[in-house]
């Protein structure tokens, strides 16, 4: 069978290996993941006693409308619950937008490096994708600007920026709001955004009412944990988020994530908590990369984007030998780099001392 002919020049996500079978390929009694910017201080105590106590009525089709998580999530925000579209994770988001606003003769613009799925989704419908590449990994706001024309349906920023962790500034992003076209939907992912230190917090939801042609994208995979759960949601006029439902799927959240997402969402101790914790551990991290003369991009996240002194891909395999499973940057289209999520302190303290070995087998060859 034929599908699209655009199916032919992409390839389906591959996950990386299962734990299991790289213990058994390297002979390893244990596997310390940091490739995928997970929490690793995994979810809510609250969440996991509601897992193990409430798994029943899992014949029923969940809330289609996931009401209790849209009146939890519009009083947080101080939105009203007509605002707001629920995903399978913010990824589902970034499909059904696509699906929505693009097709053949349309065009997108996106930085570059940046998270793929736009550029994915976007040529599964047709669509011309520009890309404008990162300056010290951040967006180049005015180039993506010049790249506009009357037929750009959607503008993608993504703040803290994955994979580079750059940021977009709050003058940055009101400037560029006032300057980009009106028939653009400028679509904000903020996947991050519970990382970000205070003084970098775009408090963007306050455009929303002065802009009809933004989305803002959140998720509940990163900070709240619950990445295996897959709920995410955008934030918009409620002109975008009516499109978005007519191609939402029915059913697209389950009752388990939703009611864990609004278990999350109020648990506000664990979130300080854990990003007290990570916090800590990037400052240790960064001192130690400075130390071995390593660089690396600033990060606003729980991951950062080293600058290695040989390729990303001979680093991990270094590390996957060792227990430490990492992303290389040539596959994130950044050659010569590592995105390490930011792990347990002792988990990172291990890795800092098998950098270091390695570090120092790379200055003999040199």
């Amino acid at each position: 069978m034929e599908g699209k002919p655009v199916l032919e020049q992409l390839s389906a996500y591959k996950p990386g290996k299962q734990v299991k079978d790289i213990q058994n390929e390297y002979g390893l009694s244990r596997i310390v993941k940091l490739a995928s910017n997970e929490n690793p201080y995994g979810c809510s105590k609250k969440v996991e006693t509601f897992l193990t106590d409430n798994i029943k009525e899992l014949n029923i089709y969940p809330d289609g409308n996931a009401g209790e998580l849209r009146k939890t999530v519009a009083d947080k925000w101080q939105v009203t619950e007509s605002q707001l579209v629920f995903g399978s994770g913010s990824d589902e988001i970034v499909q059904m937008l696509c699906r929505a606003f693009l097709a053949p003769g349309l065009n997108t613009v996106m930085a570059t490096p940046t998270f793929p799925q736009y550029r994915h989704h976007a040529l599964i419908e047709g669509a011309e994708v520009k890309e404008v590449p990162t300056i010290e990994g951040k967006h180049n706001l005015e180039q993506m600007l010049q790249m506009v024309n009357e037929n750009t349906k959607i503008m993608w920023l993504c703040s803290p920026n994955n994979p580079t962790g750059g940021i977009i500034s709050k003058n940055q992003l009101h400037e560029f709001m006032l300057k980009c076209p009106k028939h653009v939907l400028i679509v904000l992912d903020e996947a991050y955004y519970e990382y970000l230190s205070k003084e970098f917090d775009l408090s963007a939801i306050t455009l929303l009412s002065q802009h009809k042609n933004l989305i803002i994208l959140r998720t509940f995979s990163k900070a709240y944990g619950l990445a295996g759960l897959r709920v995410g949601y955008g934030i918009a006029d409620e002109s975008v988020i009516s499109k978005l439902n007519v191609v939402r799927g029915p059913f697209n959240t389950s009752s388990i994530a939703q009611k864990a997402a609004v278990i999350a969402i109020q648990d506000e101790s664990f979130l300080d908590e854990t990003l007290g914790y990570n916090v800590e551990v990037k400052h240790d991290f960064e001192k130690f990369l400075d130390q071995i003369k390593w660089g690396y991009y600033p990060t606003e996240t729980n991951f950062i984007l080293v600058k290695t002194p040989i390729s990303g891909m001979e680093v991990f395999d270094f590390l996957l030998k060792r227990g430490f499973i990492v992303r290389p940057g040539e596959l994130l289209g950044c050659p010569q780099t590592v995105r390490i999520t930011l792990g347990q302190k002792d988990d990172m303290k291990e890795l800092q001392r098998i950098l270091y070995e390695l570090e120092q087998q790379v200055s003999k060859e040199r």
